[in-house]
């Protein structure tokens, strides 16, 4: 499994986790409370898991393209920065990583929802959602999400660069560098490669999720995502 996928289906657990915190007494949650949940989802999880292995990642990509790299593999990546920075160092572009997290899981379970309530509504009753549509409903949020959010990862991978202590004060500073000596377009640079991730990945992804709640059905009443 790999690291993106294995985030996902920790997201997961949040969303699950803060729709019950936000489902009201009659069991129903709103479309903007989906939102929240899945803002709270990506917030979780840039905290516990995604800001310290995005930022070890980075670093070494940046440091190979380095004239002399230095980092040998991860455990030394991480040994490095604990030396050279401390446990703070480990969050470095905490905020734009956050930022694009919780944007990026809110949007993308937030399309996803209101998609498939489209293809439920001429589903007939109490029939589930197949699972090529489910693949396809899940592909279509991921692109959705990608041309979104693709500036918050663009500001996000140079925040945690190997230069960015020196380059830029903040998040904001890094965009405004980015906009004037790149142009805007700049901020959607990769968004072909991610998106052809994330649109294999969503499909799979909700796909497994799907299955694991009617799985979780049998022991507990249905409800919808």
């Amino acid at each position: 499994m790999s690291h993106g996928q294995s985030s996902d289906y920790s997201g997961f657990v949040c969303f699950e986790f803060y729709q019950k915190l936000l489902t009201d007494s009659n069991g129903n949650i709103s479309r903007s409370r989906i939102l929240v949940a899945g803002f709270g989802a990506g917030a979780t999880e840039s905290l516990l898991a995604v800001t310290p292995t995005e930022l070890i990642k980075t670093v070494i990509i940046e440091d190979r393209r380095l004239e002399k790299p230095r980092i040998q593999n991860s455990i030394h990546a991480i040994s490095i920065i604990a030396r050279e920075h401390g446990l703070r160092g480990f969050f470095q572009g905490f905020w734009p990583t956050t930022a694009r997290q919780s944007a990026g899981s809110a949007i993308r379970l937030g399309s996803y929802t209101f998609l498939k309530q489209v293809v439920q509504s001429s589903t007939p009753q109490n029939k589930r959602i197949g699972t090529v549509d489910t693949f396809i409903i899940g592909s279509l949020a991921g692109l959705i999400t990608v041309y979104l959010t693709q500036p918050l990862d663009t500001i996000k991978t140079r925040m945690q660069g190997l230069q960015a202590r020196t380059r830029y004060r903040n998040s904001f500073t890094c965009a405004k560098n980015i906009l004037e000596q790149e142009g805007v377009l700049a901020l959607w640079r990769g968004a072909v490669a991610r998106s052809t991730r994330l649109v294999m990945s969503g499909g799979i992804v909700f796909m497994v999720y799907e299955k694991v709640m009617e799985g979780l059905d049998v022991i507990s009443p249905v409800r919808e995502l």
